[in-house]
């Protein structure tokens, strides 16, 4: 397997928040869901995954660093001087050849049946309570080893701006075929992945299973748009709310609620209706801001044109000047 930090593009120097972030992108950019016709794209994402396992974990990155496992995960062999120095070095009194091996820092003494063991034992059972050569079993010192987990499975959960506004779960169907409720923690932005321990496929082997990594998409709203944990949107008034000012219904994720408009509120002018937007994951909720939009009646009115043409001719009020006066 590559460097875990060469397949995420960080250096060994990288801060925490550094990985965290190529990993997203990464894992963004390669979902397999997003590169529906390009084959490679789910061994990409596996590896970019299991490259985050290693240098996304504080404890694993140390061991990796410090040369205790290797970028698939796994123990390292350390003080394994070679085949030509067994015969000198590993024999003991009776003719029993034995290895030393070190892993997680500390060293122990294993014999050639036991390493033996632990290559065949997600295989024939040794090192599991499984028969070892020469009819030893695991009373005879065999080894126990982890068998390999399951696959990782990826899905998307496709998320309302009305349940993260109420904090309720989204349902997710994995490729397993199964059904689960995924909690969406508050704060979260699009592209976020959420794993699911244990959810993904199962090992046939007998090991554990893989998990499930599921990536949180927003469903676009029809009247809102989304900045950070602050909600934005319009509000169209009329004329005379725009000018006079007064009390109108407006839309909320959790339903509409009356607001206030100043008078003589110009449109673009935005106005803000606090704790209405997303929730924050320090707590509390973002606000809802909402730009004004004047709009006029669809039919003519005499009386406004009439009014609005005598404003033109006393030169009372305008924004630009006009083409006929230009």
């Amino acid at each position: 397997m590559r460097d875990p930090y060469e397949v995420l593009g960080v250096s060994k120097t990288a801060s925490e928040a550094e990985i965290k972030s190529a990993f997203r992108k990464l894992a963004k950019k390669h979902h397999p869901d997003q590169n529906a016709k390009d084959p490679k794209a789910k061994e990409r994402f596996s590896e970019i995954n299991g490259a985050y396992e290693i240098v996304g974990d504080k404890e694993k990155r140390q061991k990796f660093d410090r040369g205790e496992i290797g970028a698939d995960g796994k123990p390292r062999f350390q003080g394994f001087e070679g085949f030509e120095g067994f015969a000198q070095r590993g024999a003991r009194p009776g003719g029993s050849t034995r290895f030393r091996w070190s892993t997680s820092g500390g060293s122990d003494a294993f014999s050639a049946e036991d390493i033996i063991g632990d290559i065949f034992g997600n295989f024939s059972g040794f090192g599991r309570g499984g028969t070892a050569p020469g009819g030893a079993g695991a009373g005879a010192g065999a080894r126990r080893t982890q068998t390999p987990r399951g696959e990782h499975v990826t899905a998307t959960a496709a998320v309302t701006l009305e349940q993260l506004a109420r904090g309720e779960k989204a349902r997710v169907d994995l490729p397993t075929g199964r059904t689960v409720e995924v909690a969406i923690p508050p704060g979260t932005r699009p592209g976020k992945i959420i794993r699911l321990k244990g959810q993904g496929r199962a090992n046939p082997l007998g090991g554990e299973p893989g998990d499930a990594l599921v990536t949180v998409e927003f469903v676009s709203h029809p009247r809102f748009r989304v900045d950070g944990d602050t909600i934005r949107g319009d509000l169209d008034v009329g004329l005379d709310q725009a000018v006079l000012g007064g009390k109108v219904r407006v839309d909320t994720l959790e339903g509409p609620v009356t607001m206030n408009i100043p008078t003589h509120s110009s449109g673009g002018r935005t106005l803000r209706l606090k704790g209405k937007g997303l929730p924050k994951v320090a707590g509390g909720r973002g606000d809802l801001l909402l730009t004004l939009r004047i709009v006029l009646p669809e039919n003519a009115d005499p009386e406004l044109d009439a009014l609005m043409r005598k404003w033109r001719e006393e030169g009372r009020y305008s924004t630009r000047e006009s083409e006929e006066d230009a």
